[in-house]
């Protein structure tokens, strides 16, 4: 497959081991969509982002935080030994599905499985979509333009359930958008097809959004009223310079398992006051915790005062850091 390259793609490779890690690249959010012969449109799915390493007999897939993911998806290891060459580095997502969509909330029952066992008998089967290729048989690929990454990544695998080629269009991205949200889909991501993989935020990879909503960190939480258990809702916030500020309350989206689970974890992480250093008014009876852990939040914008309205908890993100969590915005 390398040796079937252009010369031109070729001087663009560099020899290298497998690395232990690569960072991922990751979009930034816009309003502005656009068509365009020069970028690809692929699927945004609503799941857990993934790479995957292969050196030989081992596999290793990591979350976008560097966290290991071989327990949780025992079964996308053993397709990745069986289906793909001996050396390699790909991106992907994993995602679980309800119907016809991609669901987080589906895949958050297996996100807190870390035995195989369990795993493999959850009954909640998952999908690994590839979408890029950074090592291929011991040169790095990363320097080539995305259209070319993307043909090897193409002929370098067998694409069996439960591996999956993410499939792409050319130059059609206010269709694609259309179309994406009138399935019910996350959105689209654009991607430049003539960059390299730049490993770090980039206004090369843009994200196209059907519904709002993104990654907040929890700073507390308020009792429950009535027959609720575990919390009433969650307090909220991103980090912006030095600050967390606070961007409010959530408090639908939870069935009751999911507020004992959460309120057994947050009660071991709370705290004198407040980690919200700036927007927080009116926080009488809550309970503070240390910012450690991540919710995914839906939502339908953001009002003037620069908290969200109608949030939705959709989830726990244990693949992302609560000191990168920043607002999002186009």
């Amino acid at each position: 497959m390398i040796a079937d390259l252009p010369e031109e793609m070729r001087g663009l490779l560099r020899a290298e081991d497998v690395p232990a890690w690569r960072s991922p690249t990751l979009a930034t959010l816009t309003d502005g969509r656009f068509s365009d012969d020069r970028w690809l449109f692929e699927r945004k799915f609503d799941g857990m982002r993934c790479l995957a390493f292969r050196d030989g007999e081992q596999v290793r897939l990591m979350s976008r935080n560097r966290q290991p993911l071989n327990d949780t998806y025992p079964e996308l290891v053993d397709a990745l030994a069986a289906h793909g060459p001996s050396r390699f580095v790909v991106d992907g997502e994993v995602a679980a599905f309800e119907g016809r969509r991609t669901s987080f909330a589906q895949l958050q029952q297996r996100i807190g499985l870390t035995d195989p066992r369990a795993a493999r008998a959850s009954g909640v089967p998952v999908f690994y979509y590839l979408f890029d290729l950074l090592h291929l048989d011991g040169y790095a690929t990363d320097r080539l333009p995305l259209s070319w990454r993307k043909r090897l990544l193409r002929k370098a695998f067998e694409f069996e359930d439960p591996l999956r080629y993410s499939p792409h269009r050319v130059g059609a991205g206010e269709a694609a958008y259309r179309e994406a949200c009138e399935r019910g889909d996350e959105g689209v991501i654009a991607k430049s097809a003539e960059t390299g993989y730049e490993g770090r935020r980039s206004t090369a990879w843009l994200k196209f959004k059907c519904v709002r909503d993104q990654e907040f960190v929890i700073g507390g939480y308020t009792p429950p009223q009535g027959s609720r258990v575990g919390l009433g809702a969650l307090l909220v916030g991103y980090h912006s310079g030095g600050d967390l500020v606070y961007a409010g309350k959530v408090g639908t989206g939870f069935d009751t398992a999911t507020l004992r689970s959460l309120h057994e974890r947050l009660s071991g992480l709370e705290q004198d006051g407040p980690p919200f250093t700036r927007g927080l008014t009116g926080s009488s009876g809550a309970h503070w915790v240390r910012p450690e852990m991540v919710a995914e939040v839906a939502f339908t914008e953001w009002t003037r005062d620069g908290k969200l309205r109608h949030p939705r908890y959709t989830g726990l993100r244990t693949d992302k850091n609560a000191g990168d969590v920043v607002k999002e915005s186009s």
